[in-house]
C-alpha cells in the first residue's frame, strides 16, 4: 500500500473562523462518527489514467456503487488502486428505498461486499423510488411526503442498516413534480427520517436550489430546517436553466446562487465533506479540480492549502461508525 503524504491537520479553531460560527456539539458528534474528509470528486473512468499517473491533490473520491458492484475488469482494478491511496465513499442510485417492492437482498449483499473491499467511509443513496413490480425506471422518482410514507421508509432504512451493519446516508433528490396528497415538506420529512431511523443525510445544495425553483419555495428555509448534526456530506453540481424550470444536469460549473447556499450550509453545519459532481460533458481533470477548489475560495480558505483530511493509511485504521440503536423504533405498517 502506498501512503499518501498529506499536510498538517486543519486546526478546529481556524476552520471555525473560516466557515463561520457553529455550535460546538455538532463538531463533537462528528456526524454519526464520520470525519470531515475535505473536498472530493466523483470518480469517472475518463480520469482513471490521470489519477493513477499523477496522484492529484484531491482529498477523497466518491464512486457510483452500481458501476463497480459486478465489475471484475479494469474499472474494479483501478478502484482497488485508488482505494489504497485515497479515502472512498460509495453513492448509489438503485436502492429504491421508497418503493413498495421488497428490498433487494442480493443488491444489499453486493453493496456490503463492495463497502468492505474499498473500506468505504460511508454508503449513500437517494430518498426516492426507482420502480415498482420489479420494473426499473432508471430515474429517481419523488416520494409522497406523508406520515404513512415516512413510517414505510423509516422501517426500510432500519432494515438496510441492519443488513449493512452501519448507518446509511440519504440524499435529497432534485424533483420536478410532487404529490397533491403530501402533508409535510421535504425538509421536514428528511429531518424526521434521520431522527426515527438513525440515518445520516447527504445535503445536495444544488438539488435544494433546483427543487426550490421548480416548486416555488425558499431554499434558505430548507437549509435552516435540516439538522446539521446529521449532515455527513454535501454535494455541489451544475444545473440547466430551462426558463420555466431547472434540471439537475451535472454538466456545467456550479451556479453563483448555489455557491451562496453552500456558504450558508457550511455556516450552519461547520466543515462537512464536500463533493463536486460532474457526469456529462466531463472536462479534463485539471478543469474539474479547479472547479472543486472554488469551494475553498467561497469559504475564505486558501485553495492551494491542504484541507487536512485523513490520509489513506490513517483512514484505513479508523473504525466504522457504530450501528445506531434503533431497534425500539416503530415498525413499518
Amino acid at each position: 500500500m502506498v501512503a499518501r503524504v498529506r499536510g498538517p491537520a486543519r486546526p478546529q479553531a481556524a476552520a471555525a473562523t473560516a466557515v463561520g460560527a457553529f455550535r460546538k456539539p455538532f463538531m463533537e458528534t462528528l456526524r454519526l462518527g464520520h470525519p470531515d474528509l475535505g473536498f472530493g470528486l466523483g470518480l469517472r473512468n475518463v480520469h482513471f489514467d490521470h489519477i493513477l499517473s499523477r496522484r492529484p491533490q484531491v482529498d477523497w473520491f466518491e464512486i457510483i456503487s452500481e458501476n463497480f458492484m459486478d465489475s471484475r475488469g479494469r474499472p474494479r482494478y483501478v478502484l482497488d488502486q485508488i482505494a489504497e491511496i485515497y479515502p472512498v465513499v460509495m453513492h448509489g442510485v438503485s436502492l429504491s428505498i421508497g418503493s413498495t417492492d421488497p428490498l433487494d437482498r442480493d443488491y444489499l449483499a453486493k453493496l456490503k461486499s463492495l463497502a468492505a473491499a474499498t473500506r468505504a467511509k460511508w454508503v449513500s443513496d437517494h430518498l426516492c423510488w426507482t420502480g415498482v413490480a420489479s420494473l426499473n425506471s432508471h430515474d429517481l422518482l419523488p416520494m409522497p411526503l406523508t406520515e404513512e410514507s415516512l413510517r414505510h421508509v423509516a422501517g426500510r432504512v432500519r432494515t438496510v442498516q441492519d443488513v449493512l451493519e452501519r448507518p446509511f446516508v440519504f440524499e435529497n433528490p432534485s424533483t420536478y413534480a410532487g404529490f397533491t396528497g403530501s402533508t409535510m415538506t421535504e425538509w421536514e420529512f428528511l429531518a424526521r427520517l434521520a431522527d426515527e431511523s438513525g440515518c445520516g443525510l447527504l445535503l445536495d445544495v444544488n438539488n435544494v436550489y433546483v427543487s426550490s425553483v421548480n416548486h416555488d419555495y425558499d431554499p434558505e428555509t430548507y437549509l435552516d430546517a435540516i439538522p446539521p448534526e446529521r449532515v455527513v456530506q454535501i454535494h455541489l453540481a451544475g444545473h440547466t436553466d430551462c426558463d420555466t424550470h431547472l434540471i439537475d444536469t451535472h454538466d456545467r460549473p456550479v451556479r453563483d446562487r448555489v455557491w451562496e447556499l453552500y456558504r450558508r450550509a457550511i455556516d450552519r453545519c461547520g466543515p462537512v465533506s464536500t463533493l463536486l459532481e460532474w457526469d456529462a460533458s466531463i472536462p479534463s481533470f485539471p478543469e474539474l479540480h479547479a472547479e472543486l477548489l472554488k469551494a475553498k475560495t467561497v469559504l475564505g480558505e486558501d485553495p492551494c492549502a491542504s484541507s487536512g483530511a485523513a490520509s489513506r493509511s490513517d483512514a484505513a485504521s479508523e473504525p466504522v461508525a457504530p450501528h445506531p440503536l434503533h431497534h425500539a423504533a416503530a415498525l413499518v405498517e
